[in-house]
């Protein structure tokens, strides 16, 4: 969830005093030196599943209805692009773009993907980024996916694209700011909101008639690798959880000296594990991370042994299996062609024939 342009990033976050918010509101510092994340070896997986819920800012509401809209049809070659809005909250409607293979319906239905877009600073872009009507081709990763015969589901993150401040008065990242302040006066974390939005679009992606609700899958590409393995612990409807090239742990932030974006923070984790222990509370369903070698975002050291506690967890659920990872000699923080190729062969193996 780095961003390219990353002096940039640093600078512009620096004034807004990210790290200062971090710290203040309960994130342990590292007490050494070394990559030792916290050991939660103690706490049975569904002991911290509890206590990830509550560090998130508590339970989700009931849902609502979704009430969809459909606000626009674009047939494409071999697939069409539905623009549609739901609501997460009542009178609160995510936009989202959803993509349906000319092949796929009703009587014949196909696995649905759901993907969340990365940040990279660029609050202006959000679900047409991966659809491929907008921003850099080498994520116009829904367009791949459906012309694999997925149903794919692309929603707008808070804060992006159709969901900007709607007063106008705040712009880019002030607005996440805000937003995640004003979680934090709740009691709650920004964390918190991404992951209710994002089990109100598998709702309504497993309700799509041309979806297979038992073969839902997500993938995400930097903030969205971070809002996959946020999600997937509270989402079991995914039965397949892909990100690329983010697990950046806390260790490894405070270390480094990291400037991350707000969902990474999760309130008060520190004190039972760090952000690999969450992606492991996925188990015992299928997991699949790719990183860049060189990613400065997610540094490689502190990723190896996360990806180590992850497999411990996933070998103690007894399906070793199902989690797989990959590292890219040499690579940055990109979704290269070899990483693109394990994404594939993850969602074939875990949706089309399982």
């Amino acid at each position: 969830m780095r961003y390219h342009n990353r002096r940039n990033f640093l600078k512009a976050n620096a004034a807004l005093g990210l790290g200062a918010i971090a710290t203040g509101i309960g994130l342990t510092q590292s007490c050494s030196g070394n990559n030792n994340m916290s050991d939660s070896g103690d706490h049975h997986p569904v002991d911290l599943l509890s206590k990830y819920q509550e560090c998130l800012g508590g339970p989700f509401p009931d849902p609502v209805p979704l009430n969809p809209v459909l606000r626009e049809t674009i047939q494409k070659d071999g697939y069409r692009i539905e623009s549609i809005t739901y609501e997460a909250l009542p009178g609160d409607r995510i936009p989202a773009l959803i993509l349906i293979p000319d092949i796929v319906s009703s009587s014949n239905p196909a696995p649905g993907i759901a993907v969340w877009h990365q940040h990279n600073g660029e609050y202006h872009l959000g679900k047409t980024e991966p659809a491929g009507l907008a921003g850099n081709p080498m994520h116009h990763t829904a367009v791949a996916l459906v012309r694999e015969g997925y149903v794919v589901l692309c929603p707008d993150s808070l804060c992006f694209e159709e969901r900007q401040d709607p007063t106008g008065i705040l712009k880019r990242g002030d607005y996440e700011r805000f937003e995640f302040l004003r979680e934090v006066v709740r009691g709650r974390s920004l964390a918190w909101r991404d992951v209710l939005d994002m089990k109100t679009s598998v709702s309504y992606l497993s309700q799509r008639p041309e979806v297979i609700p038992e073969k839902l899958g997500c993938y995400g590409h930097s903030m969205g690798s971070t809002h996959a393995w946020l999600a997937g612990p509270l989402e079991p409807r995914l039965k397949c959880v892909i990100g690329n090239c983010c697990l950046p742990t806390y260790d490894a932030i405070e270390e480094t000296h990291i400037l991350h974006c707000f969902p990474n923070f999760v309130p008060g984790w520190k004190q039972y594990g760090d952000t690999p222990d969450i992606a492991a509370l996925i188990a015992p369903r299928a997991l699949h991370l790719n990183f860049g070698e060189k990613d400065t975002g997610s540094p490689v050291e502190f990723v190896k042994t996360g990806l180590t506690r992850i497999a411990e967890a996933y070998k103690k659920a007894g399906a070793p299996e199902n989690f797989t990872s990959y590292i890219e000699p040499g690579a940055e923080h990109v979704l290269s062609d070899a990483m693109w190729q394990h994404v594939k062969e993850c969602f074939a193996k875990h949706l089309k024939t399982a």
